[in-house]
């Protein structure tokens, strides 16, 4: 008779548990952008900690285990409702993305798990805050680097309430939502039904002020942005070429007179840029970046501005270098055979009639897709597998800083970010330091067909205009190309999957925010408090017998 009842309470905790943290897990998602409902990502979490204090009061063997189980039900149910599209460039992409990235968020839950059995509670709640703080600066940094999930993301559409990342930049939007539910989570834990509502919405107050403050402030911030007068042109060329098929059957000459008809409809004596996406011109291996500029190729593309010298036009481009070595000439090298070596580089160029081209090479890149991560560890294993996740299969050159293109005419810089460049707050900082005046995005983002990735990759972008207070110009393939103003609003934008030319005007501007003089301070406090609590939660010393 016992052994059936404790069957059954057993299967009744099973149901709670999955129900608790399959709830955290469609909350998170559903308040991601751009599906609408952020406000619910204030009590996301609140099931997801109900699911660890429970776990921690029963009597059923395996905790640990089971913790960190339903976290990875929680976790992987918020990455595929976030990112299930990685579908469309590839399954096993997806799967890897989604597996992995939940795998990381249930281990760090895990040990918050472990610590909470021996710090005092509100330690705990404090090194869970951190823990998870510091994970999102780790994943903005290490080879398998995934931070679409970063919890500051969320706001993304939201950007009347978040001004104030021009000094936090997203690591405060993390910290703002978990506070507020590990508040939450405290009082509704501790809330006895006696007391009646009126007991409840007074102990509930202070963290509905908490979320209302940080509004309150970004709506006083936004209105004190200083105005900048629209004086410089941009063309925004959207050629909307399908990169499975179609583009692979052109030559770059042949990009390149498609170009010159799609834009000189457009073109006038008061154009200063134009934009045309990531790799653009894009055959076979690429151009040969050694000796790019006596090509007939850049003579051609210099041609096309003879009549407009004071347009500066930034294109996305392949190039390579060859090397005829027996041993691998860098760690990004990819082999073609026997004594045959090659680097590519997916780069930005800038092209103005009689001035040097200007080169960047993109420096962030997609996991699985423009690198292996842990190259050296994992390529004599795993040889070349985890490279075959998306459209392109070649490891990628980087350069190690930012670097700007100079209009000469104009006196002004544009930072040149590629595509994946554009989610990384602190990253993007370094082209402001290095005197960017605005950012021009080049994108493809026909990888993932009509689904939410590529309006989420715009949306995002709306926060690196709010950090930088700089005006933002993209460039997609297939869309969305968008100009977006220094306080993160879209002035202008595109169609999906359209064949287009958008003309508009951005306001270069020259002061630093906050943000940009100190980066992800943040985050790097966040660290050295995840390493004291770890230190004392193995030490013992601060153990509370009497915690519940």
């Amino acid at each position: 008779m016992a052994a059936k009842k404790y069957k059954f309470v057993e299967m009744s905790m099973t149901k709670l548990h999955l129900s608790l943290a399959l709830s955290s897990g469609i909350f998170l998602g559903i308040a991601w952008p751009i599906n609408g409902f952020t406000f619910l990502i204030f009590g996301a979490l609140i099931p997801l900690l109900f699911l660890e204090n429970s776990i921690r009061k029963d009597n059923i063997k395996h905790k640990g285990l089971r913790v960190f189980g339903y976290s990875y039900l929680t976790f992987l149910s918020w990455n595929l409702i976030t990112s299930w599209w990685l579908i469309n460039a590839s399954f096993i992409g997806m799967a890897f993305a989604n597996l992995c990235n939940s795998l990381f968020y249930a281990s760090f839950f895990s040990l918050f798990y472990w610590a909470k059995g021996r710090l005092p509670l509100r330690s705990a709640h404090l090194f869970l805050i951190a823990l998870w703080l510091t994970f999102e600066k780790l994943h903005l940094t290490w080879d398998f680097s995934w931070t679409w999930m970063n919890l500051g993301n969320v706001f993304s559409e939201k950007i009347y309430w978040i001004q104030w990342y021009e000094y936090t930049g997203t690591f405060g939007g993390s910290l703002w939502v978990l506070s507020i539910n590990i508040w939450m989570f405290s009082i509704i834990k501790n809330f006895k039904f006696e007391e009646g509502l009126g007991s409840f919405m007074k102990k509930a107050a202070p963290p509905l002020i908490f979320i209302a403050l940080p509004i309150a402030f970004s709506l006083f911030l936004f209105q004190r942005v200083e105005p900048v007068k629209p004086n410089v042109e941009v063309i925004l060329h959207q050629p909307n070429i399908d990169p499975y098929s179609s583009k692979y059957n052109f030559t770059n000459s042949q990009f390149l007179t498609q170009f010159s008809e799609q834009i000189k409809p457009y073109l006038t004596e008061k154009t200063d840029y134009i934009l045309s996406p990531e790799t653009y011109f894009a055959e076979g291996y690429g151009e040969k970046l050694d000796g790019f500029d006596q090509t007939k190729l850049y003579q051609k593309m210099l041609r096309e501005f003879a009549d407009y010298p004071n347009v500066q036009w930034v294109t996305g481009i392949q190039f390579y270098n060859l090397y005829k070595q027996n041993k691998p000439p860098s760690l990004s090298a990819n082999k073609l055979r026997d004594g045959i070596w090659v680097d590519y580089y997916n780069s930005a160029l800038a092209i103005q009639f009689r001035k040097e081209a200007q080169v960047y090479h993109k420096s962030k890149l997609v996991v699985g897709v423009e690198n292996m991560p842990f190259k050296t560890l994992l390529k004599p294993l795993l040889g070349d597998v985890l490279l075959d996740l998306g459209g392109t299969v070649a490891s990628r050159v980087t350069q190690k800083n930012r670097s700007v293109f100079d209009h000469p005419n104009l006196k002004i810089n544009a930072g040149p970010a590629i595509c994946w460049e554009a989610i990384f707050g602190e990253f993007m900082t370094g082209y402001v330091s290095e005197g960017a005046d605005f950012i021009a995005i080049i994108s493809n983002d026909a990888w993932w067909a009509n689904t939410p990735g590529h309006k989420q990759l715009l949306s995002y972008t709306r926060l690196r205009a709010i950090e930088l207070r700089r005006d933002i110009a993209r460039s997609a393939n297939t869309g969305i190309s968008a100009i977006i103003n220094a306080k993160g609003e879209i002035l202008l934008k595109s169609e999906y999957d359209t064949k287009t030319i958008l003309k508009g005007n951005i306001s270069p501007r020259s002061n630093l925010t906050f943000y940009v003089r100190y980066g992800d301070i943040i985050g790097r406090w966040a660290i050295f408090i995840t390493g004291v609590y770890f230190l004392l939660a193995i030490s013992g010393r601060l153990i509370d017998k009497s915690k519940t």
